[in-house]
């Protein structure tokens, strides 16, 4: 399939894969954009431990970015969070723009609140901005056509990760977001999309593409611990927890620190408690990355349901695309 999304991103397949923090690397991106979707770094791609500095950040990213290019000729992403339009107040993304820029790097997926300041310097070089809300309304959406994103991710409580304040569903989202945005811009649908019946269902609703996590996480060439995947392959969305944090609500597998996160959440403990328990994003690389559930959590979408095999990135894909060319 030839559509907006793929002409946009100078790819094949409109699919772009959910950076997932701590849950990326170089082999994984380039299998995604091998199988002819986008590939994305996320913020702590290819790292262990977490690093703290400007120089340090961009260097394990320039680390990983190299990597990359070694492994796969097509386009591929880089994650980035703008915390202000003022680069005074926000040290990381100017770097890892020019970064990006020095690479070549050709898109970047914006995360979090829209600023238009970032989103026209990043355009001003040449790289092309998918904006994903983390609660997505038609108000956003106005917000970041007008302020110059390209593409527009409508994130469901379906998703995996962070979730939205709002527990509105996929597929209520979509529809939502796809009127706000009136084909001004395409929009891709996030959150619980795993299988062709997913997919279809989201162009149905007037997605152009996909922004896939949770399924590509439990392919072969993920960092996703071993132990991880082949619990993840025995639970269902009915055994997930849920529990209050910062910024709203997490989902994780059951385990040792998620289940007392869950006690605290029913207990009455603030969000920012909670979050401190969770012991914040590290708790993910120590839940997901080292597969310690003592430590930390292990975080899904309710697509988790539909997915019964470890299979490669490729075959990921041609279950999520193939009724596109039929």
């Amino acid at each position: 399939m030839k559509n907006r999304i793929c002409e946009i991103l100078d790819i094949e397949k409109p699919v772009v894969q959910g950076p997932l923090n701590w849950l990326t690397n170089a082999r994984y991106v380039a299998a995604v954009s091998n199988a002819g979707g986008l590939g994305v770094l996320g913020f702590n791609a290819g790292l262990k431990e977490s690093v703290n500095t400007v120089e340090e950040t961009v260097e394990a990213m320039r680390r990983e970015i190299r990597a990359i290019k070694s492994l796969t000729g097509r386009p591929f992403g880089v994650n980035v969070a703008p915390t202000s339009d003022d680069p005074s107040r926000d040290r990381f993304t100017g770097p890892v723009l020019d970064l990006m820029a020095a690479e070549g790097v050709p898109v970047a997926v914006m995360v979090g609140d829209f600023w238009p300041g970032w989103t026209a310097k990043f355009r001003d070089r040449g790289i092309k901005v998918v904006f994903r809300d983390g609660n997505p309304s038609a108000e956003s959406t106005h917000r970041a056509i007008d302020g110059g994103a390209q593409i527009v991710v409508a994130t469901g409580f379906d998703e995996g990760g962070t979730l939205p304040v709002k527990a509105i569903g996929t597929f209520s989202i979509v529809p939502l977001v796809v009127d706000a945005a009136a084909g001004r811009v395409p929009v891709m649908a996030a959150g619980g999309i795993v299988d062709e019946r997913t997919a279809r269902a989201a162009f149905a609703l007037g997605a152009e593409g996909l922004y896939v996590g949770t399924a590509f996480m439990m392919a072969e060439e993920s960092p996703l611990a071993d132990n991880i995947k082949q619990s993840a392959l025995k639970a269902t969305a009915m055994d997930l927890i849920m529990y209050r944090t910062v910024p709203a609500w997490y989902r994780s597998l059951p385990g040792q620190l998620p289940d007392a996160l869950l006690r605290m959440s029913r207990s009455g403990a603030t969000e920012e408690e909670i979050y401190q328990a969770q012991h914040a994003y590290i708790g993910m690389r120590d839940g997901m990355l080292f597969g310690d559930l003592s430590k930390g959590y292990a975080s899904f979408g309710l697509g988790i349901t539909q997915i019964h095999d470890i299979e490669p990135v490729q075959t990921v894909m041609d279950r999520l695309t193939a009724w596109m060319e039929s």
